[in-house]
């Protein structure tokens, strides 16, 4: 164990640079609750996003990282701002004409359009749990309205009260002149219409911790702000969190990253002391657009699963979270690819080795072995060439390049054939395009022809590869455009696996019964 601790204080890894920062906070010593406490936040306005299980895994590695370093406990929090009103209507739920009526009122409060849950937000909390839980995430869920409402933030709510100008002065620093107008921390809950309302406060009574306010309709209400009714403004309520809770340490989007010495000295106001921080950028889809979960572009936490592992997700989200990156489909086969060459790699590394290697970050001490003999770009190739429809059609060309390999003795194997399929049929197939072979082309493909009909070395990947190079070498340059040739022709798409491996998992027999169809035109017609 000290050598891996030794390791991790030098290590350049992301997550050991945060922890190794983080530590410095209790150079005099564990905090006086007895453990580190990381927190990452949901806001449940929508189904839950591939975004949040980023957040959450992203801070799960600092904290893996932070328990190499140190004996200190650690416990991570996962809190939802449930309370929140619902401000529009997702775009992506059954019946959303049914939601309208109830616009402005807490999540909690709001029924539960897919009629599983009590409430929208118990819906979207259970969802989010679940994803968590299938990750085996260790983590504490905090519903906000569960907060609110038994009394556990009321002495923070209090203290609002007690320290409302102070809080006020921070706020309205950041606020367009227009808006200071109307602006109060405190959002009250309307006792009659449930509607959380976004008025200005006309009395604080720090004394009486109550407010008194006009509603929409000029009638004047008093309200305690403990006991649910009342909740904080967002940004308010980040710091108030911070210190109700004694949060060390918590990342966010750089969407928040202006809102941070807000976030603290509305922390260090109401009595705590602010956490560290981390700040990742923003993921984006296919055409450069911040990912949203209110409308549902990019890729899903379950469109992620339906196509690979959880695994491979997690690798997505180890890889450099300071550089803003598409989240689409067509990052799915890499991220899965080069998850499982780390995880080959991991097995010969030293202490210092390990420590660098993602896969170290996703599964801590207990890292798999992999078993994925042929890597999920060729499994796609093969049921593109196969056109398959199940894993089952795979399986008889992987059993012929390994015969060790069995859906039982090589589960992961047989999950990626499927995902593969899944993969293939969803969106190789129709994005599919043949075209004919210029002369050139046809030249060096009969060539290849007359190697593979004489060939006699059995399904060595690297041997084929020195073959395919042999045939392109003379005839191309650059000689990626053989390459180019042999995808675009043999295979309909634009870029493909080493040639030579293809080869060796595809069958030779086969590959020259894929050059002829090629030549003679019936993969262009077809």
């Amino acid at each position: 164990m000290s050598d891996l601790r030794d390791a991790a204080m030098s290590s350049k890894a992301w997550p050991f640079e945060e922890a190794r920062k983080l530590l410095k906070r209790f150079d005099k010593g564990a905090p006086e609750k007895g453990y580190v406490l990381f927190e990452t936040g949901y806001g449940p306005s929508g189904l839950p996003h591939i975004g949040t299980f980023g957040e959450v895994a992203r801070t799960t590695m600092i904290r893996r990282a932070f328990e190499v370093i140190s004996d200190i406990p650690t416990k991570l929090i996962c809190f939802s701002d449930d309370l929140d009103g619902m401000r529009k209507v997702p775009g992506n739920v059954p019946s959303p004409e049914l939601l309208e009526p109830h616009l402005q009122r807490p999540l909690t409060d709001v029924p539960d359009p897919f009629g599983t849950h009590e409430s929208f937000g118990a819906h979207n909390n259970a969802k989010l749990n679940s994803f968590l839980d299938t990750f085996g995430f260790e983590y504490e869920f905090i519903s906000s309205t569960e907060f609110y409402r038994t009394g556990k933030f009321d002495e923070i709510l209090l203290r609002a009260c007690e320290k409302y100008d102070a809080v006020m002065e921070v706020m309205l620093k950041s606020l367009r002149e227009e808006r200071r107008e109307t602006y109060s921390i405190f959002l009250p809950i309307h006792p009659e219409t449930g509607r959380v309302l976004y008025v200005p406060m006309k009395h604080v009574d720090a004394a009486k911790g109550e407010v008194t306010f006009d509603d929409e309709d000029g009638k004047e209400w008093t309200l305690p702000v403990t006991g649910g009714n009342v909740k904080l403004q967002w940004k308010p309520d980040f710091g108030a969190r911070w210190a109700a809770l004694d949060v060390d340490f918590e990342m966010y989007g750089k969407d928040h990253s202006t809102n941070t010495p807000i976030y603290d000295r509305i922390c260090q106001i109401l009595g705590g002391k602010k956490p560290e921080h981390f700040t990742y950028e923003l993921f984006l889809d296919a055409d450069g657009h911040k990912i949203s979960k209110t409308t549902g572009n990019g890729v899903s936490i379950d469109e992620w699963l339906t196509y690979a592992s959880a695994e491979s997700l997690s690798y997505f989200m180890y890889q450099k979270p300071k550089t803003a990156k598409r989240m689409h489909f067509d990052v799915i086969p890499k991220a899965v690819d080069e998850y499982h060459q780390q995880l080959r790699g991991y097995a010969d590394q030293d202490a210092k080795q390990r420590m660098a290697n993602p896969v170290f970050h996703i599964h801590g001490h207990n890292v798999p072995a992999s078993n994925m003999v042929v890597p999920f770009s060729m499994l796609l190739n093969l049921a593109s060439v196969a056109n398959a429809e199940g894993k089952d059609q795979l399986w008889g060309f992987i059993q012929r390049y390994a015969p060790e390999a069995s859906a039982e003795t090589h589960p992961d194997l047989d999950q990626a054939a499927g995902f593969a399929v899944a993969y293939y049929n969803d969106f190789v197939k129709p994005a599919k395009t043949y075209r004919a072979a210029s002369e050139l082309e046809r030249e060096a493909l009969l060539d290849l022809r007359s190697q593979l009909a004489a060939w006699d070395g059995g399904l060595d990947a690297e041997a084929l590869q020195s073959v395919v190079f042999a045939c392109g070498r003379e005839r191309f340059d650059p000689l990626r455009d053989w390459f180019k040739a042999l995808y675009e022709v043999l295979l309909g798409a634009s870029q493909g696996p080493r040639f030579g491996g293809f080869i060796a998992l595809y069958g030779v027999d086969e590959t020259i019964a894929l050059i002829d169809a090629a030549l003679a035109g019936e993969l262009v017609s077809d």
